[in-house]
């Protein structure tokens, strides 16, 4: 009998990035008409602009999505993880990102060297965020103790994609 094991776990994103969780939200990404599952490839060039992300739950509930790179500069080496790429607070269950308040704006994947993931974690608030100034910096960002400040608890949905450089093209 074959068992399950979770492409989280295997990706490393649960361990590195946050603890082990039970999701209990759908929350679905999609880059143009790429569909976002876990480990994924996905291109920069398809993901320079912000993703869809549509979020379940009721309307009533609050969610902060974060969007992190652990493998920053370089997978061998990652001296900056987590870059932090996106934070966005108080998303009205049953909508998007557009309708929360962006904390750090949205910016796309640009891996230097190697094969990077880049995650999104998805928590539910236990009340509206309070006001909150960005990061001084996205390097070090750390997705457990940006939870851990603001009292989010552990993640409700996470997924991620893979992302390497792609090669410059040859011009004549």
């Amino acid at each position: 009998m074959a068992s399950f094991v979770d492409p989280l776990v295997v990706g490393r994103v649960i361990g590195e990035v946050v603890d082990l969780f039970v999701p209990t939200v759908s929350m679905s990404v999609h880059y143009g008409s790429k569909h976002v599952n876990n480990g994924c490839d996905v291109k920069p060039s398809m993901a320079t602009c912000p993703p869809i992300v549509q979020i379940a739950g009721r309307r009533c509930d609050l969610y902060t999505l974060v969007m992190t790179d652990p493998d920053a500069p370089s997978p061998s080496d990652p001296t900056m993880r987590e870059w932090v790429h996106w934070v966005v607070v108080d998303i009205p269950g049953g909508t998007d990102p557009s309708r929360g308040h962006e904390v750090l704006p949205y910016i796309g994947p640009r891996p230097p060297v190697g094969i990077h993931r880049y995650v999104f974690v998805l928590f539910q608030q236990k009340a509206p965020f309070p006001l909150v100034a960005p990061p001084a910096t996205r390097a070090n960002f750390s997705t457990r103790l940006f939870a851990a400040s603001y009292d989010l608890g552990l993640p409700v949905a996470t997924v991620y994609f893979n992302c390497q450089k792609e090669p410059m093209s040859r011009r004549r």
